[in-house]
């Protein structure tokens, strides 16, 4: 048996996590020479992950070094995938905790060493990005050693070891200043500090802490066995969590090895291997001994603070582009996410082709909407809504911590918006002209507000959220105070019409661009809608030739990503989405429908 490690990456967002996880793994050379040269993270491997520079799913990795193997697992640093971190924490032994060494010790990394100093992890804290001009390493260290204090270390997780370096030109040091050619000096420190996983004599037991989907063998079970040993073929019994107990077979057994996964006879105990051929099983099950089962106790999993509406595509344009446009295709593939996302819930909609989808936030929702739309599903999608439960016969509402992080001279700005949004400043502190706010704020005041703060602070301001706890409901909330534009006529958009509407407010459509009655195609100045016919086109005779008039100077349209389109969106609207086009819409196409529903 090699000599084990468990180690789990734990961060901010982008603090520089996958790619130190990418350097370890050329560090323990498996890649082959041909495949080093990209300049991709080797990790990060969906496309939605590239193109956002950001992890969803943590991955495991494993890299041998001197004889030992280190279990490497990166996480997701962003609140919304946050039921991930918390989860992947009880496979490992110890956590690198990874702070930049210009920003500091961000909300998530509170979060995130909160829940790794509690169930007893050892932590070694990596100080990345120390060639930056204005780092502040040693700052930031004593940053790292209060928030610990704070948060009740004990004096042996006190006595944590710090290692300087940067991810990015792959090299790490002890002392800040002195810079080495490789991350063996962090590698060392893994194999020093971090303990070995107890090894327990006695019948099997594995809690299920993460699963995997394979479209061939179908769900399987990652965990970490943490008393005696599985076999492959080995017949066990799946303790759920409502108590009941479940009698089935091991069919395949796999241990993690370099990027992939390799099939092996035993898992020993400390162990993080795969199983497949478990069915039925959820997270927080145990795995134990067929005929004496003892399961572990189960782990929570976050709960769900944000719905949106599914529903099929009804437009005028329906079925051009996707492939996929009927609900039960909607139905199949919700049903097939459910499998392997956890803290999503789907239920059944007002009628037969709607469904509401339950998730952590706007970001965990529209990469699900992202992945569907590539897929080629056409969809629409209605406001993003908060979940209220009643505590105490009390109607509360989730509230987050919001940390905002921008220029001296905007702080004033966010304050006023935030406050507006019934946020509360609960902290301020300046650096480095700079300043960092902190507030406590509902999650019905953030929707949107990201859009909001980077026009007032010009694009500066770093903002971050997490979930901290239902409250009672704040009362009633100022939303997007403009009226939108309305298409009248189905057709193609004219400039010659645009151009003599743009007093009337901001465009997001383009000139010769197809509309449809009922479309969302700008943003009017006062606050009521009003309906206008872009499709009309000029009137060409002899009297008035088509070069003699004044040009038309058209300001460029507004172009919403799919998040700022959720957040834009009333309760009358939809965001339409397909593989190639996104629209806003009204829900009720008809201007004459839509007055009558808003006498009623």
């Amino acid at each position: 048996m090699k000599k084990l490690r468990n180690i789990a990456i734990i961060a901010h967002v982008d603090h520089g996590k996958t790619t130190l996880v990418d350097k370890m793994i050329l560090q323990g050379n498996l890649l082959r020479d041909n495949e080093q040269s990209g300049g991709d993270l080797i990790l990060d491997n969906n496309d939605i992950e590239r193109e956002r520079g950001i992890t969803i799913l943590s991955k495991n990795v494993s890299v041998i070094y001197k004889d030992y193997k280190i279990n490497i697992i990166d996480t997701p640093g962003h609140a919304d995938f946050g039921g991930e971190v918390e989860r992947v924490l009880n496979m490992c032994d110890g956590v690198l905790l990874l702070v930049d060494a210009f920003e500091g010790t961000m909300p998530q990394t509170r979060f995130v060493l909160q829940k790794a100093l509690s169930l007893g992890k050892k932590p070694i804290v990596v100080i990345n990005k120390v060639d930056k001009p204005n780092c502040r390493p040693e700052v930031v260290n004593e940053q790292v050693f209060d928030l610990m204090f704070t948060l009740g270390a004990d004096e042996e997780q006190l006595d944590y070891k710090t290692i300087y370096g940067s991810a990015k030109q792959g090299w790490m040091s002890h002392v800040a200043t002195e810079r080495t050619d490789s991350i063996a000096p962090l590698l060392d420190t893994i194999i020093d500090e971090i303990p070995e996983p107890a090894v327990v004599e006695g019948t099997p037991q594995m809690l299920v802490t993460s699963l995997e989907y394979s479209p061939y063998v179908g769900r399987i079970a990652v965990g970490k066995v943490t008393r005696g040993e599985l076999r492959a073929g080995q017949n066990v019994t799946l303790a759920k969590r409502d108590g009941s107990l479940v009698k089935t077979k091991i069919k395949d057994l796999m241990v993690f090895e370099g990027l992939g996964k390799v099939k092996a006879e035993v898992a020993e105990c400390g162990e993080i291997c795969a199983l497949v051929g478990i069915e039925g099983f959820e997270i927080g099950d145990t795995i134990c001994d067929y005929t004496n089962p003892e399961p572990l106790p189960p782990i929570a999993i976050d709960e769900p603070t944000m719905s949106m509406l599914f529903t099929i595509n009804n437009s005028p344009f329906f079925g051009k582009d996707g492939k996929y446009v009927t609900s039960r295709h909607i139905k199949e593939r919700l049903d097939h996410e459910l499998e392997k996302n956890l803290a999503l819930r789907v239920v059944p909609g007002q009628n037969a082709d709607s469904f509401i989808v339950y998730g952590r936030g706007v970001l965990h929702l529209s990469v699900l909407i992202e992945t569907m739309r590539r897929e080629g599903y056409e969809l629409q999608v209605g406001q993003p809504k908060v979940i209220t439960k009643t505590i105490d016969g009390v109607k509360c509402e989730p509230i987050e911590e919001m940390t905002v992080d921008c220029p001296d001279e905007c702080a004033g700005t966010v304050i006023e918006l935030a406050t507006r949004r019934k946020g509360v400043l609960m902290n301020m502190e300046s650096a480095n002209e700079r300043t960092r706010l902190e507030f406590s704020i509902p999650s019905r005041g953030i929707i949107g507000l990201r859009s909001n703060m980077l026009t007032a602070t010009a694009g500066e301001a770093i903002m971050t959220h997490r979930l901290k706890e239902f409250a009672p409901w704040v009362g009633d909330m100022e939303s997007r105070t403009n009226g939108s534009i309305i298409a009248s006529e189905t057709g193609t958009a004219y400039a010659y019409s645009i151009d003599k509407l743009q007093d009337r407010g901001r465009f997001f459509i383009s000139p010769m661009e197809q509309v449809y009655c009922g479309q969302v195609v700008g943003e009017h100045t006062r606050s009521n809608d009003i309906t206008v016919n872009v499709t009309k086109a000029k009137q060409l005779t002899n009297m008035r030739a088509s070069g003699s008039d004044e040009k038309a100077s058209i300001a460029p349209p507004v172009v919403f990503s799919l998040e700022e389109a959720l957040e834009y969106i009333r309760e009358d609207e939809y965001v339409e989405v397909t593989p190639k086009a996104m629209r806003l819409r009204k829900i009720l196409l008809n201007e004459v429908d839509r007055k009558r529903a808003s006498k009623e």
